[in-house]
Protein backbone atom coordinates (compact mmCIF):
# COMPACT_ATOMS: atom_id res chain seq x y z
CA UNK A 1 0.00 0.00 0.00
CA UNK A 2 2.82 2.38 0.92
CA UNK A 3 4.63 1.50 -2.29
CA UNK A 4 1.49 2.18 -4.32
CA UNK A 5 0.97 5.54 -2.59
CA UNK A 6 4.59 6.51 -3.22
CA UNK A 7 4.20 5.61 -6.89
CA UNK A 8 1.11 7.83 -7.19
CA UNK A 9 2.94 10.76 -5.55
CA UNK A 10 5.90 10.35 -7.92
CA UNK A 11 3.59 10.19 -10.95
CA UNK A 12 1.77 13.34 -9.85
CA UNK A 13 5.07 15.16 -9.28
CA UNK A 14 6.34 14.09 -12.70
CA UNK A 15 3.06 15.19 -14.28
CA UNK A 16 3.36 18.65 -12.72
CA UNK A 17 6.96 19.02 -13.85
CA UNK A 18 6.29 17.83 -17.40
CA UNK A 19 3.30 20.16 -17.68
CA UNK A 20 5.35 23.25 -16.89
CA UNK A 21 6.57 25.36 -19.76
CA UNK A 22 10.27 25.53 -20.55
CA UNK A 23 12.03 28.32 -18.66
CA UNK A 24 14.13 30.69 -20.75
CA UNK A 25 16.68 33.04 -19.22
CA UNK A 26 17.96 36.06 -21.15
CA UNK A 27 21.20 37.65 -19.98
CA UNK A 28 20.91 41.31 -20.95
CA UNK A 29 24.07 43.42 -20.99
CA UNK A 30 21.89 46.55 -20.99
CA UNK A 31 18.14 46.69 -20.42
CA UNK A 32 16.21 49.78 -21.56
CA UNK A 33 13.10 50.92 -19.65
CA UNK A 34 11.35 53.09 -22.29
CA UNK A 35 8.90 54.75 -19.87
CA UNK A 36 11.72 56.42 -17.96
CA UNK A 37 14.60 56.12 -20.42
CA UNK A 38 16.63 54.34 -17.73
CA UNK A 39 19.26 51.78 -18.77
CA UNK A 40 19.99 48.94 -16.34
CA UNK A 41 23.18 46.88 -16.56
CA UNK A 42 23.61 43.11 -16.37
CA UNK A 43 19.98 42.08 -15.96
CA UNK A 44 18.44 38.63 -16.16
CA UNK A 45 14.98 38.13 -17.68
CA UNK A 46 13.20 34.89 -16.80
CA UNK A 47 10.46 33.68 -19.14
CA UNK A 48 8.05 30.80 -18.78
CA UNK A 49 5.83 30.03 -21.74
CA UNK A 50 4.66 33.33 -23.26
CA UNK A 51 5.15 35.48 -20.16
CA UNK A 52 7.98 37.20 -18.32
CA UNK A 53 8.15 35.89 -14.75
CA UNK A 54 11.04 37.87 -13.25
CA UNK A 55 13.50 40.65 -14.12
CA UNK A 56 16.54 41.76 -12.12
CA UNK A 57 20.26 41.72 -11.52
CA UNK A 58 21.73 38.57 -10.04
CA UNK A 59 18.62 36.43 -10.47
CA UNK A 60 19.26 32.72 -10.04
CA UNK A 61 18.83 30.92 -13.35
CA UNK A 62 16.90 27.68 -12.79
CA UNK A 63 18.62 24.41 -13.60
CA UNK A 64 17.77 23.25 -17.12
CA UNK A 65 16.72 26.69 -18.33
CA UNK A 66 17.35 27.67 -21.93
CA UNK A 67 19.92 30.47 -21.62
CA UNK A 68 20.15 33.20 -24.27
CA UNK A 69 23.27 35.29 -23.82
CA UNK A 70 22.74 38.91 -24.92
CA UNK A 71 25.46 40.23 -22.61
CA UNK A 72 26.93 42.32 -25.42
CA UNK A 73 23.59 43.71 -26.55
CA UNK A 74 21.02 46.30 -25.52
CA UNK A 75 17.67 44.66 -24.77
CA UNK A 76 14.30 46.42 -24.92
CA UNK A 77 10.58 45.74 -25.48
CA UNK A 78 9.35 44.97 -28.98
CA UNK A 79 8.37 47.95 -31.13
CA UNK A 80 4.86 49.14 -32.08
CA UNK A 81 3.72 50.36 -35.50
CA UNK A 82 0.31 51.98 -35.09
CA UNK A 83 -0.42 52.49 -38.79
CA UNK A 84 0.23 49.59 -41.14
CA UNK A 85 -1.42 48.02 -44.19
CA UNK A 86 0.30 44.63 -44.31
CA UNK A 87 -2.30 43.12 -46.67
CA UNK A 88 -1.49 45.66 -49.40
CA UNK A 89 1.59 46.26 -51.52
CA UNK A 90 1.35 48.67 -54.45
CA UNK A 91 3.87 49.36 -57.17
CA UNK A 92 5.97 52.47 -56.65
CA UNK A 93 4.83 55.52 -58.61
CA UNK A 94 7.53 56.49 -61.09
CA UNK A 95 8.49 60.19 -61.23
CA UNK A 96 6.88 61.95 -64.17
CA UNK A 97 4.35 59.17 -64.82
CA UNK A 98 0.62 59.73 -65.13
CA UNK A 99 -0.01 57.17 -62.38
CA UNK A 100 -0.80 58.02 -58.76
CA UNK A 101 -1.19 56.27 -55.45
CA UNK A 102 -4.97 56.49 -55.92
CA UNK A 103 -4.69 54.66 -59.23
CA UNK A 104 -2.31 52.03 -57.86
CA UNK A 105 -4.65 51.38 -54.93
CA UNK A 106 -7.53 51.14 -57.41
CA UNK A 107 -5.58 48.55 -59.44
CA UNK A 108 -4.80 46.50 -56.32
CA UNK A 109 -8.48 46.52 -55.37
CA UNK A 110 -9.45 45.23 -58.82
CA UNK A 111 -6.72 42.65 -59.38
CA UNK A 112 -5.77 41.23 -55.96
CA UNK A 113 -8.15 38.73 -54.42
CA UNK A 114 -8.70 38.59 -50.68
CA UNK A 115 -6.83 35.26 -50.61
CA UNK A 116 -3.82 36.88 -52.26
CA UNK A 117 -4.02 39.83 -49.87
CA UNK A 118 -3.95 37.42 -46.91
CA UNK A 119 -0.83 35.66 -48.26
CA UNK A 120 0.76 39.06 -48.87
CA UNK A 121 -0.15 39.93 -45.29
CA UNK A 122 1.74 36.90 -43.96
CA UNK A 123 4.90 37.94 -45.81
CA UNK A 124 4.69 41.60 -44.81
CA UNK A 125 3.80 40.78 -41.20
CA UNK A 126 6.82 38.50 -40.87
CA UNK A 127 9.03 41.20 -42.40
CA UNK A 128 7.72 43.65 -39.80
CA UNK A 129 8.39 41.16 -37.01
CA UNK A 130 11.92 40.55 -38.25
CA UNK A 131 12.58 44.30 -38.06
CA UNK A 132 11.52 44.38 -34.40
CA UNK A 133 7.81 45.29 -34.61
CA UNK A 134 6.12 42.81 -32.28
CA UNK A 135 2.74 44.62 -32.27
CA UNK A 136 1.05 46.38 -35.17
CA UNK A 137 -2.25 48.14 -35.78
CA UNK A 138 -3.46 47.45 -39.31
CA UNK A 139 -5.84 50.17 -40.48
CA UNK A 140 -7.55 48.76 -43.53
CA UNK A 141 -7.03 48.21 -47.24
CA UNK A 142 -7.14 44.46 -46.68
CA UNK A 143 -9.80 43.43 -49.19
CA UNK A 144 -12.65 41.45 -47.68
CA UNK A 145 -11.32 41.16 -44.09
CA UNK A 146 -7.97 39.56 -44.91
CA UNK A 147 -6.62 41.36 -41.83
CA UNK A 148 -9.07 39.55 -39.54
CA UNK A 149 -8.12 36.18 -41.01
CA UNK A 150 -4.43 37.00 -40.68
CA UNK A 151 -4.94 37.94 -37.03
CA UNK A 152 -6.73 34.66 -36.35
CA UNK A 153 -3.98 32.68 -38.08
CA UNK A 154 -1.31 34.40 -35.96
CA UNK A 155 -3.26 33.95 -32.73
CA UNK A 156 -3.88 30.26 -33.49
CA UNK A 157 -0.21 29.63 -34.25
CA UNK A 158 -0.79 28.77 -37.91
CA UNK A 159 1.62 31.48 -39.06
CA UNK A 160 4.15 33.62 -37.19
CA UNK A 161 3.66 37.36 -36.98
CA UNK A 162 3.26 40.38 -34.70
CA UNK A 163 0.24 40.85 -32.46
CA UNK A 164 -2.20 42.37 -34.95
CA UNK A 165 -5.03 44.79 -34.19
CA UNK A 166 -6.99 45.24 -37.42
CA UNK A 167 -9.76 47.59 -38.53
CA UNK A 168 -11.49 45.53 -41.20
CA UNK A 169 -13.00 47.62 -43.99
CA UNK A 170 -12.46 51.38 -43.87
CA UNK A 171 -15.59 53.46 -43.21
CA UNK A 172 -15.83 56.57 -45.39
CA UNK A 173 -18.23 59.03 -46.99
CA UNK A 174 -19.32 58.04 -50.48
CA UNK A 175 -16.23 57.81 -52.69
CA UNK A 176 -13.80 56.97 -49.91
CA UNK A 177 -10.22 57.87 -50.78
CA UNK A 178 -10.63 57.48 -54.52
CA UNK A 179 -10.41 60.86 -56.21
CA UNK A 180 -11.93 61.16 -59.70
CA UNK A 181 -11.60 57.41 -60.35
CA UNK A 182 -15.06 56.07 -59.53
CA UNK A 183 -17.64 56.26 -62.30
CA UNK A 184 -21.45 56.29 -61.93
CA UNK A 185 -21.69 53.27 -64.28
CA UNK A 186 -19.42 51.23 -61.95
CA UNK A 187 -20.33 52.31 -58.45
CA UNK A 188 -19.14 49.12 -56.76
CA UNK A 189 -15.50 49.21 -57.85
CA UNK A 190 -14.41 50.46 -54.41
CA UNK A 191 -15.96 47.39 -52.77
CA UNK A 192 -14.78 45.63 -50.63
CA UNK A 193 -12.03 48.16 -49.90
CA UNK A 194 -14.43 50.62 -48.27
CA UNK A 195 -17.77 50.71 -46.50
CA UNK A 196 -19.48 53.89 -47.69
CA UNK A 197 -21.62 55.41 -44.95
CA UNK A 198 -23.27 58.84 -44.96
CA UNK A 199 -26.31 58.61 -42.70
CA UNK A 200 -26.39 57.64 -39.02
CA UNK A 201 -28.02 54.30 -39.85
CA UNK A 202 -25.29 53.59 -42.42
CA UNK A 203 -22.57 54.55 -39.95
CA UNK A 204 -24.04 52.29 -37.26
CA UNK A 205 -24.35 49.37 -39.66
CA UNK A 206 -20.77 49.88 -40.93
CA UNK A 207 -19.34 49.86 -37.39
CA UNK A 208 -21.34 46.78 -36.44
CA UNK A 209 -20.43 44.92 -39.63
CA UNK A 210 -16.73 45.50 -38.97
CA UNK A 211 -17.05 44.29 -35.38
CA UNK A 212 -19.00 41.22 -36.52
CA UNK A 213 -16.19 40.22 -38.90
CA UNK A 214 -13.35 40.64 -36.46
CA UNK A 215 -12.29 44.31 -36.34
CA UNK A 216 -10.46 45.36 -33.17
CA UNK A 217 -10.34 49.07 -34.04
CA UNK A 218 -12.63 51.23 -36.19
CA UNK A 219 -11.02 53.27 -38.98
CA UNK A 220 -12.82 56.17 -40.63
CA UNK A 221 -11.82 58.47 -43.47
CA UNK A 222 -12.94 61.91 -42.37
CA UNK A 223 -12.19 64.18 -45.28
CA UNK A 224 -10.74 62.87 -48.54
CA UNK A 225 -13.72 64.23 -50.48
CA UNK A 226 -15.13 67.79 -50.65
CA UNK A 227 -17.77 66.63 -48.14
CA UNK A 228 -16.45 65.56 -44.73
CA UNK A 229 -17.78 63.96 -41.57
CA UNK A 230 -19.05 66.50 -39.06
CA UNK A 231 -18.13 66.55 -35.38
CA UNK A 232 -21.51 65.00 -34.61
CA UNK A 233 -20.99 62.24 -37.22
CA UNK A 234 -17.63 61.32 -35.73
CA UNK A 235 -18.95 61.43 -32.16
CA UNK A 236 -21.68 59.02 -33.22
CA UNK A 237 -19.06 56.58 -34.56
CA UNK A 238 -16.94 56.94 -31.41
CA UNK A 239 -19.95 56.18 -29.19
CA UNK A 240 -21.01 53.20 -31.31
CA UNK A 241 -17.48 51.76 -31.25
CA UNK A 242 -17.20 52.30 -27.48
CA UNK A 243 -20.21 50.04 -26.93
CA UNK A 244 -18.01 47.16 -28.08
CA UNK A 245 -14.90 48.45 -26.31
CA UNK A 246 -13.24 49.63 -29.53
CA UNK A 247 -11.38 52.85 -30.31
CA UNK A 248 -11.61 55.00 -33.45
CA UNK A 249 -8.72 55.95 -35.72
CA UNK A 250 -9.49 58.93 -37.98
CA UNK A 251 -7.74 59.51 -41.31
CA UNK A 252 -7.46 63.30 -41.63
CA UNK A 253 -5.98 65.02 -44.67
CA UNK A 254 -7.26 68.56 -44.02
CA UNK A 255 -7.18 71.09 -41.20
CA UNK A 256 -10.97 71.02 -40.77
CA UNK A 257 -11.02 67.22 -40.78
CA UNK A 258 -8.39 67.06 -38.04
CA UNK A 259 -10.25 69.71 -36.05
CA UNK A 260 -13.55 67.81 -36.30
CA UNK A 261 -11.86 64.58 -35.24
CA UNK A 262 -10.17 66.27 -32.26
CA UNK A 263 -13.43 67.81 -31.10
CA UNK A 264 -15.21 64.46 -31.45
CA UNK A 265 -12.67 62.72 -29.21
CA UNK A 266 -11.28 60.02 -31.49
CA UNK A 267 -8.42 57.91 -30.13
CA UNK A 268 -6.02 58.96 -32.88
CA UNK A 269 -5.60 61.18 -35.89
CA UNK A 270 -3.84 59.45 -38.76
CA UNK A 271 -1.57 61.63 -40.94
CA UNK A 272 -2.78 65.10 -39.88
CA UNK A 273 -0.18 66.50 -42.24
CA UNK A 274 -1.49 70.08 -42.34
CA UNK A 275 -2.55 70.56 -38.72
CA UNK A 276 -2.12 74.11 -37.43
CA UNK A 277 -0.78 74.84 -33.96
CA UNK A 278 -4.34 75.64 -32.86
CA UNK A 279 -5.60 72.21 -33.92
CA UNK A 280 -2.56 70.50 -32.41
CA UNK A 281 -3.35 72.26 -29.11
CA UNK A 282 -6.94 71.02 -29.39
CA UNK A 283 -5.73 67.45 -29.95
CA UNK A 284 -3.50 67.73 -26.89
CA UNK A 285 -6.36 68.99 -24.68
CA UNK A 286 -8.58 66.10 -25.78
CA UNK A 287 -5.77 63.54 -25.42
CA UNK A 288 -5.97 62.61 -29.11
CA UNK A 289 -2.87 60.75 -30.25
CA UNK A 290 -1.16 61.83 -33.46
CA UNK A 291 0.00 58.99 -35.71
CA UNK A 292 1.70 61.17 -38.26
CA UNK A 293 3.06 58.60 -40.77
CA UNK A 294 6.06 60.90 -41.23
CA UNK A 295 7.57 59.89 -44.58
CA UNK A 296 11.21 60.36 -45.51
CA UNK A 297 12.18 61.76 -48.91
CA UNK A 298 12.88 58.21 -50.13
CA UNK A 299 9.39 57.01 -49.24
CA UNK A 300 7.78 60.16 -50.67
CA UNK A 301 9.59 59.47 -53.95
CA UNK A 302 8.15 55.94 -54.03
CA UNK A 303 4.69 57.44 -53.56
CA UNK A 304 5.27 59.91 -56.38
CA UNK A 305 5.09 62.88 -54.00
CA UNK A 306 7.45 65.86 -54.36
CA UNK A 307 10.50 65.76 -52.04
CA UNK A 308 9.67 69.23 -50.73
CA UNK A 309 6.67 67.65 -48.94
CA UNK A 310 9.17 66.21 -46.48
CA UNK A 311 9.99 69.62 -45.01
CA UNK A 312 6.30 70.19 -44.21
CA UNK A 313 6.07 66.75 -42.60
CA UNK A 314 9.08 67.42 -40.38
CA UNK A 315 7.77 70.88 -39.47
CA UNK A 316 4.38 69.50 -38.36
CA UNK A 317 6.10 66.72 -36.40
CA UNK A 318 8.41 69.22 -34.70
CA UNK A 319 5.50 71.51 -33.78
CA UNK A 320 3.41 68.60 -32.47
CA UNK A 321 6.23 67.43 -30.20
CA UNK A 322 6.93 70.94 -28.86
CA UNK A 323 3.25 71.53 -28.14
CA UNK A 324 3.06 68.21 -26.29
CA UNK A 325 0.62 66.26 -28.43
CA UNK A 326 0.82 62.54 -27.57
CA UNK A 327 2.52 60.84 -30.54
CA UNK A 328 2.69 57.19 -31.56
CA UNK A 329 4.86 55.84 -34.37
CA UNK A 330 3.11 54.75 -37.58
CA UNK A 331 4.68 53.92 -40.93
CA UNK A 332 1.87 53.66 -43.55
CA UNK A 333 4.30 52.17 -46.09
CA UNK A 334 2.40 50.26 -48.80
CA UNK A 335 4.82 50.56 -51.73
CA UNK A 336 7.83 48.52 -52.75
CA UNK A 337 11.08 50.42 -52.25
CA UNK A 338 14.08 48.90 -54.00
CA UNK A 339 16.67 47.51 -51.60
CA UNK A 340 14.28 47.48 -48.63
CA UNK A 341 11.91 45.04 -46.98
CA UNK A 342 8.56 46.16 -45.57
CA UNK A 343 10.11 46.08 -42.11
CA UNK A 344 13.28 48.00 -42.94
CA UNK A 345 11.53 50.75 -44.89
CA UNK A 346 9.01 51.17 -42.08
CA UNK A 347 11.86 51.63 -39.59
CA UNK A 348 13.44 54.23 -41.88
CA UNK A 349 10.76 56.74 -40.82
CA UNK A 350 12.74 57.18 -37.59
CA UNK A 351 14.93 59.54 -39.64
CA UNK A 352 12.09 62.06 -39.82
CA UNK A 353 11.81 62.10 -36.04
CA UNK A 354 15.54 62.70 -35.76
CA UNK A 355 15.29 65.59 -38.25
CA UNK A 356 12.48 67.08 -36.18
CA UNK A 357 14.87 67.27 -33.23
CA UNK A 358 13.01 64.77 -31.05
CA UNK A 359 15.33 63.14 -28.46
CA UNK A 360 15.98 59.37 -28.70
CA UNK A 361 14.24 58.70 -25.37
CA UNK A 362 11.02 60.34 -26.60
CA UNK A 363 11.15 58.55 -29.98
CA UNK A 364 11.56 55.23 -28.19
CA UNK A 365 8.52 55.99 -26.04
CA UNK A 366 6.52 56.76 -29.19
CA UNK A 367 7.49 53.35 -30.57
CA UNK A 368 6.72 51.40 -27.37
CA UNK A 369 4.89 52.95 -24.41
CA UNK A 370 2.71 55.37 -26.40
CA UNK A 371 1.88 52.73 -28.99
CA UNK A 372 0.85 50.24 -26.30
CA UNK A 373 -1.47 52.80 -24.68
CA UNK A 374 -3.07 53.77 -27.97
CA UNK A 375 -3.67 50.14 -28.93
CA UNK A 376 -5.08 49.37 -25.49
CA UNK A 377 -2.52 46.69 -24.58
CA UNK A 378 -0.43 48.70 -22.10
CA UNK A 379 -1.19 46.22 -19.29
CA UNK A 380 0.22 43.27 -21.21
CA UNK A 381 2.74 44.53 -23.80
CA UNK A 382 5.18 47.38 -24.35
CA UNK A 383 7.39 46.80 -21.30
CA UNK A 384 9.75 44.18 -19.91
CA UNK A 385 8.29 43.36 -16.51
CA UNK A 386 6.78 40.32 -14.75
CA UNK A 387 3.39 39.27 -16.08
CA UNK A 388 3.91 40.93 -19.46
CA UNK A 389 4.19 39.14 -22.79
CA UNK A 390 7.75 38.17 -23.64
CA UNK A 391 8.02 40.48 -26.67
CA UNK A 392 11.71 41.34 -26.62
CA UNK A 393 14.25 42.70 -29.11
CA UNK A 394 17.97 43.51 -28.92
CA UNK A 395 20.39 45.77 -30.77
CA UNK A 396 24.21 45.95 -30.76
CA UNK A 397 24.14 49.65 -29.79
CA UNK A 398 21.99 51.52 -27.28
CA UNK A 399 18.97 53.29 -28.89
CA UNK A 400 18.82 55.72 -25.95
CA UNK A 401 22.18 57.07 -27.16
CA UNK A 402 21.41 56.78 -30.88
CA UNK A 403 17.85 55.95 -31.88
CA UNK A 404 19.03 54.83 -35.34
CA UNK A 405 20.42 51.76 -33.56
CA UNK A 406 16.89 50.39 -33.94
CA UNK A 407 17.66 49.84 -37.61
CA UNK A 408 20.10 47.12 -36.50
CA UNK A 409 17.77 44.78 -34.59
CA UNK A 410 19.58 41.42 -34.28
CA UNK A 411 17.31 39.53 -31.89
CA UNK A 412 13.52 39.22 -31.84
CA UNK A 413 11.39 37.22 -29.42
CA UNK A 414 7.60 37.17 -29.74
CA UNK A 415 5.45 35.68 -26.97
CA UNK A 416 8.45 33.81 -25.60
CA UNK A 417 9.51 32.26 -28.91
CA UNK A 418 12.68 33.35 -30.69
CA UNK A 419 11.90 34.58 -34.19
CA UNK A 420 15.30 36.07 -35.03
CA UNK A 421 18.66 35.45 -33.37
Amino acid sequence: MKRKLLLIILLLAFSNLSGRAQVTAIKAGKLVIPESGAVLNNQVILIEGKKITAVGAGLRIPSGANVIDLSNMTVLPGLFDAHTHVCLTMASVQPGSKSSTDRELFISTLTDTTAYRAILGVANAQSMLGAGFTTIRDVGNAGNYADSDLRRAIENGIVVGPTLIGSGRIIAPTGGQYRNLLQPEKRDLAVPEYLFADTRDELKKAVRENILYGAKVIKIVVDDQPYIYSVEDIKFVVEEAEKAGLKVAAHCATEQGARNASLAGVASIEHGSVMSNETLELAKRNNVVLVGTDFTELVLKAYGSPPESHAKIVDRLRRAYRIGVPIAFGSDVVVDVQGHTRGSISLSLIESFVEAGIPPKAILQMMTTNGARLLGVEKERGAIRPGYAADIIATPQNPVDDILALRQVKFVMKDGKVFRN
